[in-house]
C-alpha cells in the first residue's frame, strides 16, 4: 500500500527497558540489528499497527508496554534504485514512518521471538539508547536520528542516575545553587544536568553517537539486509 507518492505507511518501535535501554533485534540468519518495525496494512491506524509488530516481532501484548510518546508526524526516507525491485521501480518510493515510544512495564521473559511462524529475529540484546548511527544504512540515517532525537525528551528519568549525579556535582555546585534564589536553582540543575547529557551523548558528524555502545563481531545496523524492498 502506498501512498499518492510512492510512500509506503510504516511505523517503528523503541521499546525501553527500566533502565531506559533499548530491544535491540538481530534478523534471522544474519548479523544485522534493528528496532521493531513493519509496514502499516490497509484500514489499520498505526497505533493498532504497531501492536500488531510488536507482538509479530518480539511477542509482547499491549499490558506488557506502556506507550510514552510517538512522533508528531510522517518521517520520509527514500530507497536508492538499486534495493528497490525492479518491478517496484518508478511506483515505489521509500517509507513514511510513524515512531513510538514504549516502557516495558513486563518482564524480559515475556519477550518471544516466536510468536509466529514467520520471526523476524532470531536473537536480542538491551543497549544504550544513543544507537551508533554510523552503522545505520546511510538512507536509512536521517529518520534513525530525527525519531531518536524528537522522542528522547521523553525518556523517564532514571531515579537511580539522577542521585549518582547529584552526589558527584554536590562538593563545589550546592554552594553555588545555595546563593541563588529559590526560583532559579531548579532552572540551574536543569541546564546542569543538560550540559552532563550532551557530554555523555556527543555529536560526531552530525550523528547522535555513543562511543561506549558496541556491535557485535560482523554486525551491522542495516534492518533489511539482502531485501528486495527494505521496510
Amino acid at each position: 500500500m502506498l501512498d499518492r507518492e510512492g510512500f509506503r505507511p510504516n511505523v517503528g518501535i523503541i521499546l525501553l527497558n527500566h533502565r531506559n535501554q533499548v530491544f535491540w533485534g538481530k534478523r534471522i540468519r544474519t548479523h544485522s540489528w534493528q528496532f521493531p518495525q513493519g509496514g502499516i496494512d490497509r484500514g489499520e491506524r498505526p497505533e493498532q499497527a504497531m501492536f500488531r509488530e510488536l507482538h509479530e516481532e518480539v511477542g509482547l501484548h499491549p499490558h506488557h508496554v506502556r506507550i510514552i510518546a510517538r512522533t508528531r508526524d510522517w518521517l520520509r526516507y527514500e530507497v536508492p534504485d538499486r534495493f528497490i525491485r525492479r518491478d517496484a521501480r518508478g511506483h515505489y518510493k521509500g517509507q513514511k514512518q510513524i515512531w513510538y515510544l514504549l516502557q516495558l512495564i513486563g518482564n524480559d521473559w515475556d519477550l518471544n521471538l516466536r510468536a509466529t511462524d514467520h520471526p523476524e529475529f532470531d536473537a536480542w540484546r538491551w543497549n544504550d539508547y544513543w544507537v551508533p548511527l554510523d552503522v545505520v544504512v546511510e538512507f536509512k540515517r536521517g529518520v534513525y536520528e530525527m525519531a531518536l532525537t524528537e522522542l528522547s525528551r521523553f525518556i523517564p528519568r532514571n531515579e537511580s542516575r539522577n542521585r549518582y549525579l547529584r552526589g558527584g556535582v554536590r562538593s563545589n555546585k550546592s554552594t553555588m545553587a545555595s546563593s541563588l534564589p529559590a526560583d532559579n536553582v531548579h532552572q540551574t540543575q536543569h541546564d546542569r544536568n543538560d550540559m552532563e547529557m550532551r557530554s555523555y551523548f556527543p555529536r560526531t558528524n552530525s550523528l547522535l553517537v555513543n562511543h561506549q555502545v558496541e556491535l557485535p563481531p560482523g554486525a551491522s545496523f542495516d534492518p533489511d539486509p539482502g531485501k528486495g524492498t527494505p521496510q
